[in-house]
């Protein structure tokens, strides 16, 4: 079971993360998405041992159930509030349908009574219930206590209705769902939720029934068990609906990923020869695809901008001879276009290095049909590709052969004035 909860845990605390640039920037449906994503990742990882462990050297015995109970509340209002803010803009007003008003009534009375739930838990946690031994399953070990009973009421009445307004209303609207991909993801976030209801009620039952009569030890053990084992799963299935609908963003995200992966150091180039062009210095390949700012696309946009600034002002530094030139010296490659313009902008970086310029530019490179940044992008991972591999004596040749913008002007650059 641990190393369930441990790979559980993983895979929401991935989800968490994936959702985190969205939440970063003022969106209120992806930032309560990401906020339900962390909270439960977090409550899964306080399941886990030697979690469990670290927590429980802060002094406090049971601080792991605390932590675990009062996130798992923030994630439950936070699930809450994300059903309520997907239909907000479209169906606001008294007109709304009626699972989506359940839905908003009931996240306002979650909203107006965590100010009194979470400090009566922490009240009830700390001055009545016996924690003079650490336990290994809060609700089992402190089964029969009034004090147990009553935060764990606290607890399971706010999940239980949280989770039965969720599964309600996904199950609702999962039926009427545009794609196949979200409907899919509308199920198995509606069958989580019901899963969470069903637990809740489990639990709140049994710490009830355990206050009229003891329980034997294996009836807590199984009990113990069976709560992990609902997490683990109904955890699993949100996971799962919460990715599914978004694997096309996970696609277009890799994508442009390795655009820019590939583009860095035609751009680290252009830009140092033209800093001007950017408002942000290129950094290492490493420390530029790990930003978490600006977003990828913004980027990948971004980039191809100041690739494009930068390639027009070389014109200021080639002949007029050398695109013709490096399209014959792109005749023999197999992608011979993209091959071509990696040739002239080479030539030309090693032009403008050496401070060789002509007030006249050359003409503009081929225009090409670009209808879109993925196509652009994608024409010039082709231009990067070949670039790359340039020698410089394939340079110095091309350079030889159409000659440099300054030997046609009576006041030479520095490098060619002796």
């Amino acid at each position: 079971m641990d190393s369930l909860i441990l790979a559980v845990s993983v895979a929401m605390t991935a989800v968490a993360l994936w959702r985190l640039p969205g939440a970063r920037y003022g969106d209120p449906l992806r930032r309560t998405l990401w906020g339900c994503s962390a909270g439960f990742a977090v409550t899964l990882w306080t399941r886990f041992p030697p979690i469990k462990d670290a927590l429980g050297q802060v002094g406090i015995v049971d601080f792991d159930a605390l932590v675990k109970y009062l996130v798992s509340i923030a994630a439950c209002l936070s699930l809450l509030n994300y059903a309520v803010t997907s239909y907000l803009l479209v169906l606001a007003g008294k007109d709304a349908p009626r699972h989506i008003a359940i839905s908003r009534k009931v996240a306002r009375i979650a909203r107006l009574s965590i100010p009194a739930v979470v400090p009566v838990m922490i009240l009830l946690f700390f001055f009545a219930i016996d924690r003079r031994q650490p336990s290994r399953d809060f609700a089992a070990d402190h089964a029969g206590e009034w004090g147990a009973a009553a935060f764990m009421a606290c607890y399971y009445l706010y999940l239980g209705a949280s989770a039965w307004t969720v599964a309600y209303q996904w199950a609702h609207v999962s039926r009427r769902a545009d794609s196949p991909m979200l409907r899919i993801g509308l199920a198995l976030g509606a069958a989580s939720t019901w899963l969470y209801t069903l637990y809740a009620v489990l639990r709140l039952t049994y710490m009830w029934i355990a206050m009229l009569a003891p329980t034997p030890a294996n009836v807590d053990h199984f009990v113990e068990n069976l709560g992990n084992a609902f997490n683990v799963f109904a955890a699993t299935l949100f996971a799962l609906g919460a990715s599914l609908p978004t694997t096309h963003v996970a696609a277009d995200r890799w994508r442009t990923w390795r655009s820019l992966w590939r583009m860095h150091s035609l751009r680290r180039d252009l830009t140092r020869v033209f800093p001007e062009v950017t408002f942000q210095p290129a950094g290492t390949r490493l420390r530029e695809m790990t930003r978490w700012t600006p977003p990828m696309d913004v980027r990948q946009d971004g980039w191809i901008q100041e690739i494009g600034d930068a390639v027009d002002l070389l014109r200021h530094h080639v002949t007029p001879e050398l695109w013709p030139a490096a399209e014959e010296a792109a005749l023999t490659h197999r992608d011979a276009e993209p091959a071509a313009e990696a040739h002239w902008i080479k030539a030309a970086l090693v032009s403008a290095t050496r401070g060789c310029r002509s007030t006249v530019p050359a003409e503009p490179l081929p225009e090409k049909p670009f209808g879109t940044a993925t196509g652009e992008a994608a024409w010039l991972r082709r231009v990067q590709a070949v670039y790359a591999g340039i020698r410089p004596q394939e340079t110095e040749e091309l350079i030889a052969k159409a000659g440099l913008p300054c030997w046609r002007q009576q006041d030479r650059c520095e490098a060619h004035s002796a």
